[in-house]
């Protein structure tokens, strides 16, 4: 394979990351400007129109003129957007659709993305890119990311007239950072869409089978996914094949997402099957992504330049680079699809700019959270 020429990987990357930085290091005239730009996204819709988007100036008047919303407020226009109203949601014809895994509810949530949705879950690649620029690992380039992802495409939806795909959000968010990056993933992410959907032992197995056939003779240096995923295959590769991943591969990097403590409580499961590895955690959800990890530090860093991010801190909602240290608090994202939308997850803030999510919206996850710091000894440092 050709050597890539170092001074146009850096060029390369720091465009690709300077908004991210540059957002972080202002978050207050990040998020304003997020907010200008998303205001004009929801004029364009009927929700957005009955909430008089186009005469909001500020967050305050965002505040009061559009309310917080859940799933729950968003199904029925999911539906008829399904149905074929796609104004009263979206400005643009939805391109697919994500779906949750089902670990939430009972059902899974249908998302409809529109392509500039889709083009900011390029953000997945953030960790490693920055991890690339930072230590100046261009070689990670040369060689492959061993994706172990769910399915980008498991079925169809109508929207109106049209049949549109819909997948998990982690196999679009790899699909899609393959596109716009020079990583190039094995397996392709089409050959584990083409395995079907399923979620049982024996479905999870074809695809570990197919990642180490199709993965075993290439240099793999980056390993992307959900990071209890990324263990059953370590310890599928062991119980199959006799050997660990790290007995194969010199991987320089994992960035894993989906749970709460990837740093602390799954670190050492980790490297004990894939090495000396640098751990890179990131936060995204079927809605979008909306950080990742910048550094050694253990926590991820907020998309500033992509979503307007508030939090609700007990009784009071404020922003969440506004967040002091030590404060846990409900997630409330706003995307070009979701206006003012409660993900139902918990975020605790640390010195800025560093938060983790801790789990999902239940009264015993901070006391669960401070077990795991405790039994890990961790004691919620960073």
């Amino acid at each position: 394979m050709e050597k890539r020429d170092p001074q146009e990987m850096a060029q390369f990357l720091g465009t690709m990351l300077r908004p991210w930085h540059d957002a972080v290091a202002q978050p207050s005239s990040a998020q304003e400007a997020v907010l200008k730009k998303l205001l004009g996204i929801y004029a364009q819709t009927d929700y957005g129109s009955q909430h008089s988007a186009s005469k909001v100036t500020d967050t305050n008047s965002y505040r009061q003129s559009f309310p917080v919303i859940t799933y729950g407020d968003v199904k029925p226009m999911v539906q008829k957007v399904m149905a074929g109203d796609i104004k009263l949601l979206l400005n643009e014809d939805p391109v697919g659709w994500a779906i949750t895994r089902g670990t939430t509810g009972d059902e899974p949530k249908f998302i409809p993305m529109t392509p500039t949705d889709l083009g900011m879950r390029v953000s997945a690649g953030r960790a490693m890119m920055n991890f690339v620029a930072t230590h100046k690992k261009y070689d990670l380039f040369d060689g492959v990311n061993l994706n172990l992802n769910f399915p980008s495409v498991v079925g169809t939806a109508r929207a109106g007239d049209k049949e549109l795909e819909y997948g998990y959000s982690s196999g679009i968010y790899v699909k899609y950072v393959a596109a716009f990056t020079p990583i190039r993933n094995v397996p392709v992410q089409e050959d584990i869409d083409a395995l079907g959907g399923g979620k049982s032992v024996r479905d999870w197995e074809t695809r570990f089978e197919l990642a180490y056939q199709k993965g075993k003779n290439e240099n793999v240096t980056l390993v992307g996914g959900v990071a209890p995923t990324a263990l059953m295959f370590g310890k599928y590769l062991k119980k199959q094949h006799g050997v660990y991943p790290k007995n194969i591969w010199k991987v320089q990097i994992m960035t894993l997402g989906s749970v709460a403590g990837i740093n602390t409580r799954y670190q050492p499961a980790l490297t004990a099957l894939y090495g000396d590895v640098a751990i890179r955690e990131i936060y995204g959800a079927t809605e979008g992504m909306f950080g990742q990890q910048r550094d050694e530090i253990r926590a991820w860093v907020p998309n500033y330049d992509m979503f307007f991010l508030e939090v609700q801190v007990g009784s009071k909602v404020k922003m969440l680079y506004e967040m002091k240290p030590g404060e846990t608090g409900s997630l409330i994202v706003s995307t070009p699809v979701l206006p003012r939308y409660k993900i139902g997850d918990l975020i605790r803030a640390y010195r800025p700019p560093y938060f983790r999510c801790i789990g999902r919206e239940k009264w015993w996850v901070p006391l669960y959270h401070f077990w795991n710091e405790f039994s890990t000894l961790n004691l919620d440092r960073l």
